[in-house]
């Protein structure tokens, strides 16, 4: 659904133009959009439920501007949105209609290769996939990979400490960060770590990773660069059952093996996906694991031997292990595209993002299947199930009166049910508006009201991504007094379409 630009007073008009006019000064050309039409592909984020139009799109390219940009908008009271690559899932760059939407793809060069030191120095809009590509032919690579990670950039991923199919064994983004150069909302330019393994004082570098853009806006990354394993080998096993997989991942843990990847998918999932990869995923399952072992060739070899036996034991009914590098990388092609496969089947779909302890996967499992019977939407389950992350797929049509509602009320609901069995709201999407007003869910006022003093650190005024992450906003000089009087402002209503 298009929606245009609300009407506005000729004060409001003439402050935007002023806006635009000073914004032009610092960033000349094509750096800034102004233009209704031109702006709408701004408009959202990969969470498409939600859109609005900023009041203007600023594209900087280099620090300084970004500084300068920040400084202006700091000294007139005006709100600031981050953008990357826009592949956000919960909403972090959703645009604000009275403020600036500050895009960082021009910031798209790799700086600085050192093999030696095993670092790269990337800008934020340089995509995560890059990395990679930048570094095969001397046998590195960077670990974390999202799904998107052809289209996600470095920025984003250090904004939401994204993961991928890997991190069950290498990390997070946050496990694989040195260092960052931050602009904060005040023009300040700061450098957190380097190339070196550490930094002395407080870790502002774990600080700033995570924290979804209401901190400071990432001009420059550097990220720690791997060695690729010696051989690497999947095995895809299919179960009669999802809860016989779920517990089959449990079993491969506690018995001390760490497979490079371990992911799940559900029959919805897997029958969309090979209908659009033809991965050779088996078709008369319920569940399927994918299950990497990499390092040295005896090794993988003994650990396959040892997955396959824990996987018969857990009743699983087929087993195929990859036998060259283009299997294996089949085989992770139909879980990457495990996303795009399913909106294929479906004309909308809501990807939730919700992280339990791995012994608790069954009992979810079987809670979410209770649950799309109960909203009556169907529900296609792609797991990081080595670490617990869950992405289930609820499928609903939007053009349909009530079936976004009951999409969310099922969405929250799995959240819940998250956090109940001692797990948490997120595991790499981020918090963004969808899930903004779960956070009592999981905590405190006064857990809420530590975060936000930090945030009041960093962002004294609160224009930097202001509406996402915390459900109320409490002003900065309120919050040593709050739990007396109160003094709370709501957000804003979201856009919702």
């Amino acid at each position: 659904m298009s929606v245009r630009m609300p009407p506005a007073d000729a004060a409001v008009l003439a402050r935007r133009d002023r806006i635009v006019a000073t914004l032009r000064a610092i960033v000349p050309g094509e750096g800034v959009i102004a233009g209704e039409r031109e702006m709408r592909p701004f408009e959202s984020d990969a969470l498409t439920a939600y859109r609005q139009l900023p009041m203007v799109v600023v594209l900087p390219e280099t620090t300084q501007q970004v500084s300068e940009v920040l400084a202006y908008c700091h000294a007139e009271g005006i709100k600031v949105v981050p953008r990357g690559a826009g592949t956000s899932l919960s909403g972090g760059a959703l645009p604000l209609e009275d403020g600036v939407l500050l895009g960082m793809a021009k910031f798209s060069r790799i700086r600085e290769i050192d093999f030696e030191n095993r670092i790269a120095v990337v800008e934020p809009g340089v995509t995560n996939l890059a990395v990679s590509n930048a570094v095969a032919s001397e046998g590195f690579y960077y670990a974390p990979d999202p799904s998107s990670q052809i289209a996600c950039t470095i920025g984003g991923n250090v904004a939401e400490n994204s993961g991928g199919v890997h991190c069950l064994k290498y990390g997070m983004t946050t496990n694989n960060l040195l260092g960052c150069e931050i602009v904060l909302m005040n023009g300040e330019v700061l450098r957190i770590g380097g190339k070196h393994l550490d930094a002395a004082g407080y870790d502002l570098l774990g600080l700033i990773t995570g924290s979804e853009g209401l901190l400071g806006v990432v001009t420059e990354v550097t990220v720690r660069l791997l060695k690729k394993p010696e051989t690497a080998r999947a095995v895809l096993v299919g179960f009669p059952s999802s809860e016989a997989a779920g517990e089959c991942v449990s079993a491969i843990i506690a018995a001390g093996i760490i497979p490079g990847g371990m992911e799940m998918m559900d029959r919805p999932a897997i029958h969309a996906v090979e209908e659009f990869v033809h991965a050779g995923y088996p078709l008369d399952v319920e569940a399927l694991l994918i299950v990497e072992l990499d390092g040295p060739a005896a090794e993988v070899d003994h650990l396959i031997e040892r997955v396959e036996s824990i996987a018969r034991d857990c009743g699983s009914t087929t087993c195929r292990v990859s036998q060259s590098e283009t299997e294996r990388l089949l085989f992770w092609a139909g879980r990457k595209a495990a996303f795009p496969a399913v909106g294929r089947i479906s004309p909308d779909y809501l990807c939730m993002d919700g992280t339990i302890p791995r012994a608790k996967l069954p009992e979810v499992l079987a809670a979410m299947k209770a649950m799309s019977e109960k909203f009556g939407l169907r529900v296609a389950n792609v797991f990081h199930a080595g670490d617990g992350n869950l992405h289930p797929l609820i499928l609903y049509d939007a053009n349909v009166p009530g079936e976004l509602d009951r999409a969310e009320s099922f969405g929250a609901d799995i959240l819940k049910l998250c956090v109940a069995v001692g797990g948490v709201l997120t595991g790499e999407h981020g918090v963004g508006v969808e899930k903004r007003d779960l956070m009592p869910e999981m905590f405190s006022e006064i857990d809420l009201a530590a975060q936000q003093r930090v945030k009041c650190a960093f962002d004294e005024k609160g224009l930097l991504n202001p509406g996402k992450v915390f459900p109320v906003l409490h002003r900065c000089a309120e919050l040593g007094r709050m739990h007396i009087s109160g003094g709370k402002v709501p957000f804003p209503d979201i856009p919702r379409f």
